[in-house]
């Protein structure tokens, strides 16, 4: 397995320049550069044009411009923006990034938590008025235009019946005299997340050695609980909990419309993949045995079916956080999709590389990860050395 790990960073690493290089080129490839927004301005002259662009370093070769580029995101400097010059990109993405992150990853969660309990539910009730009603939903959903149905929800919710807000991620008024900025409240509640998914791999990690399954589910409730009323009162006496509260006002509407789009297709692969795995000769064993029902959905078919729904969350996540341009955009959420939107079309392009150079990273690790995975929940599965 290490070495397995090793040769596939390796292919990581050279994948990752080769990425790099595709990325500059076609970015560079649009015609002007960002000295081209101020040649209708007629209060600022032609020479203060060039040396802008010697600044920034637009006047050398491409080709230079492109080494200097490589070395700089390969020892972790990112640059400086064009549009907002001189501010690093670093900063622009790392305050974006929070925002992103509690939107996406809130949506894909639920999604995956609901949508794997509902596929497996129908998979084990085939031909029933319940599947026939999600399936006919959940194909719905999957097959949706989904800047359609953002902008519906956006309308009927938000603009009709007005129970959310019209976009933003904040109300400026209950800001006006925050001691905190949002990227603190951000950061505040992405911990607090952490902490409590921490937590509760935790209580699995140790009641799964509880043989009897009564007692295990007992001691998992009581301990989950305890998490859940420790982060409820954590909330409720910190000093940001009104701040938080009006973030998580603001996320209801965009995490519900990514949610149901993602649990659709969720329901769908664990739906199929529990077929699959109902079908196998130790399903029958199992049954022929009089081993309960339950006992075979759950710890039998369950656990196997679950391999290709972990592979597909562990995948999703790199493009959970480079495909939020749509819903950012239509939702006015300022996260890392919408940086990447702004960068494109002000033709900022280090800022425009650091969030695609971001997201590339992110998608090689999640390949490895899945690799990993596949390892270690299917024992089947063996990496030849």
């Amino acid at each position: 397995m290490v070495r397995f790990i090793g040769k596939r960073l390796l292919q990581m690493g050279l994948l990752f320049i080769v990425f790099l290089t595709i990325l500059f080129f076609l970015l560079n490839a649009q015609p002007g550069d960002i000295s081209q927004q101020f040649v209708g301005n007629p209060d600022i002259p032609p020479e203060a044009k060039e040396i802008l662009r010697a600044r920034l370093g637009l006047d050398q070769p491409l080709f230079f411009q492109y080494l200097n580029y490589v070395k700089n995101v390969l020892t972790l400097n990112l640059g400086q923006s064009f549009d907002h010059f001189p501010r690093p990109v670093s900063e622009i993405l790392l305050q974006a990034l929070p925002r992103t992150l509690y939107l996406f990853l809130t949506a894909t969660l639920l999604s995956y938590l609901v949508g794997f309990q509902t596929g497996k539910l129908v998979a084990w009730k085939r031909d029933t008025p319940i599947e026939r009603f999600t399936m006919v939903g959940s194909i719905i959903l999957y097959t949706v235009f989904y800047p359609w149905f953002a902008i519906l929800m956006l309308w009927f919710f938000g603009s009709k019946l007005g129970l959310f807000p019209l976009g933003k991620f904040l109300d400026p008024e209950k800001w006006f005299d925050s001691p905190y900025t949002a990227n603190q409240v951000f950061n505040m509640m992405l911990l607090s997340a952490l902490v409590a998914a921490i937590l509760v791999g935790a209580v699995y990690w140790f009641t799964h050695k509880i043989v009897e399954p009564k007692p295990r589910q007992r001691a998992r409730r009581l301990l989950l609980a305890l998490v859940a009323i420790g982060m409820v009162v954590f909330w409720m006496v910190s000093p940001m909990s009104q701040y938080a509260a009006d973030i998580a006002y603001h996320t209801i509407l965009p995490v519900t419309t990514l949610t149901l789009v993602f649990y659709a297709a969720i329901t769908l692969l664990t739906r199929s993949s529990m077929l699959e795995t109902l079908r196998e000769d130790y399903i029958f064993t199992a049954r022929a045995k009089g081993v309960p029902e339950k006992v075979i959905r759950d710890r039998h078919a369950a656990r196997n079916a679950l391999l290709p729904v972990t592979t597909s969350f562990v995948l999703s996540i790199a493009a959970v956080i480079g495909g939020g341009i749509v819903t950012e955009s239509i939702f006015s959420w300022p996260g890392l999709g919408l940086t990447l939107l702004n960068a494109v079309t002000a033709e900022d392009i280090p800022v425009a590389m650091g969030a695609l150079a971001f997201i590339g990273f992110l998608a090689l690790v999640a390949h490895l990860i899945a690799d990993i995975l596949y390892a270690v929940l299917d024992p089947r599965i063996r990496v030849e050395s």
